[in-house]
């Protein structure tokens, strides 16, 4: 019996020694690339045509926003829908126009677009090249 509590009192100093002697722990972080997640999907709400979706950390538990990327090939879109949480559309590259609450809006890069809680919204790609745009939207 001596022994078995010898030993488990090393166990427990040695343990703690470790546990003493390592930095503390940081939040850490997680890096995903475009090839790693890209997946070719319809125009989201019956938008029509092909895109390529990126869901970047959509399996992460405690995430509290969806960050995504969409390259949007020519013709395809969003179609319209109500909106029930603040979403942003951020424009990386390509043209396109999004129709907020009746009021087209021209989607060229560097535009960024909040569509509010209660809005309606539809974006259509335009041009010869993909609309590729960063979207963000807090999960409720």
């Amino acid at each position: 019996m001596k022994t078995l509590i010898a030993i488990f009192g090393g166990i427990v100093i040695g343990a703690s020694a470790v546990l003493v002697a390592q930095p503390h722990a940081k939040g850490g972080f997680i890096v995903q690339r475009d090839p790693e997640i890209a997946k070719r999907e319809p125009g989201t709400h019956n938008g029509g045509g092909q895109t390529i979706g990126y869901s970047f950390f959509d399996k992460t538990p405690g995430m509290k926003f969806v960050f995504r990327k969409r390259a949007f090939h020519p013709g395809s879109g969003v179609g319209l829908h109500e909106q029930h949480e603040d979403e942003v559309y951020y424009v990386l590259s390509g043209t396109g126009v999004m129709t907020v609450d009746d009021t087209p809006i021209d989607m060229t890069p560097g535009t960024a677009v909040l569509t509010r809680p209660g809005s309606s919204h539809a974006l259509k790609q335009t041009g010869a090249d993909d609309l590729v745009v960063l979207i963000a939207y807090e999960i409720k």
